[in-house]
């Protein structure tokens, strides 16, 4: 008996992986954060410097082109290894870092309005100032919530385990509310001025609030458990990052605050800016003494560079910004001299992080899969019959 022909099934299309993109953690949003801030807290500096804002833009347009890369290569990441990005939301260790591509954005757009409308021109900066502090709100405040939450329901995490890192999804909406008033000009008189100022003010809150609640759990880690991992070590310097921000957030709200709300609020604001700003910076300049010794003592020990050494850049750069919204305000020299002296130390370790992730890129080291363990067996490649 003879069968008619089974239809030939068209043949399957492999997919088609990039491998380079593996490994490309949410982590790598710190490279545009860090290069971000070296633009903006430039152009506020209080010594002019003949060509320095031209140089500070250029840095800003680099952390522009950094964002646009990195968001495409994200992208790919999750289009192609779904299981390595759910695994970085299941790791208690890299799940905080998905703080950090809210925190880009913001970076960016806030630098759109500072330096880049000398290039953009002012209504193209507010343009793209403006989607990116609404992605970077949205997704900054998602990441406050839901991260918390899958530390509580789904890792499980020793006490030996706090680390700095758990502050980054809580800064996110302190960047928001550190740039957002940048804004507040740009939109019509009223209620749309006031509301966005005092939507910038609960996002301060929200991001201080949760950063005191957790800012202890890491100062009694640190003393009661002993010097962090090596590795990890440059993260203390995440802890100015809500410092710093806060600072300069303050500062932003009384620079915007007059005729945006009335004027017994408006003074307000202007007296939240010196009596908050003056104690928490002084609060960060001794974590600062602290986080520093730290990183002295890991050094000698043998730390070497990892993606945490991106922790120098960004916060300290908030700082940067948090003492020049205090010059300000206050008017003190010393608080010019304190914002030169910590722009350089900004610069140096911004220079150092940017050319060791870039010969690691180069040389494939930085986007390579974690090394086995020393002594662990080798996988296996033994053919099966």
């Amino acid at each position: 008996m003879v069968t008619a022909a089974q239809p030939l099934s068209p043949p399957a299309v492999p997919i088609r992986r990039v491998p380079a993109v593996r490994h490309l953690g949410p982590n790598w949003y710190a490279c545009v954060m860090g290069t971000a801030i070296v633009g903006t807290a430039g152009a506020a500096l209080p010594w002019r410097v003949p060509g320095l804002r031209a140089v500070c833009t250029t840095v800003w347009a680099l952390s522009l082109v950094l964002l646009a890369v990195l968001l495409v290569a994200r992208s790919l990441h999750w289009l192609h290894h779904r299981d390595q990005a759910r695994a970085h939301l299941l790791d208690p260790a890299a799940a905080p870092f998905y703080g950090c591509p809210a925190m880009a954005l913001l970076a960016v757009g806030g630098g759109a309005l500072t330096v880049g409308r000398d290039w953009l021109g002012t209504s193209a900066a507010v343009a793209l100032d403006t989607v990116l502090f609404t992605a970077g709100t949205v997704i900054g405040l998602a990441a406050a919530v839901a991260v918390p939450y899958l530390m509580a329901v789904r890792h499980r995490t020793e006490p030996g385990q706090v680390s700095p890192v758990w502050l980054l999804p809580l800064v996110a909406p302190m960047v928001s509310a550190a740039v957002g008033p940048l804004l507040v000009p740009h939109l019509p008189p009223g209620q749309p001025r006031e509301t966005l100022l005092l939507a910038c003010v609960a996002m301060f809150g929200v991001s201080l609030l949760a950063t005191l609640v957790t800012l202890p759990v890491i100062f009694g880690r640190l003393l009661t458990g002993g010097p962090l991992p090596l590795a990890l070590t440059p993260s203390l310097f995440l802890v100015l990052g809500p410092l710093g921000q806060s600072t300069t957030a303050v500062g932003t709200f009384a620079d915007v605050a007059p005729g945006v709300v009335p004027d017994p609020y408006a003074e307000g604001f202007g007296v939240l800016a010196v009596l908050y700003g003056v104690p928490v910076m002084g609060f960060a300049l001794m974590w600062l003494c602290l986080a520093a010794a730290h990183v002295v003592r890991a050094r000698r020990e043998g730390m070497g560079f990892s993606m945490t050494w991106w922790s120098f850049t960004f916060p300290v750069g908030t700082c940067v910004t948090g003492a020049e919204a205090l010059a300000r305000h206050t008017g003190l020299a010393v608080y010019d001299g304190l914002t030169v002296v910590l722009y350089a130390g900004l610069v140096a370790a911004w220079a150092v992080a940017a050319a060791r992730t870039a010969r690691g890129v180069v040389s494939g080291a930085l986007l390579a899969g974690p090394r086995p363990a020393p002594g662990a067996p080798r996988p296996a490649t033994a053919r099966t019959k």
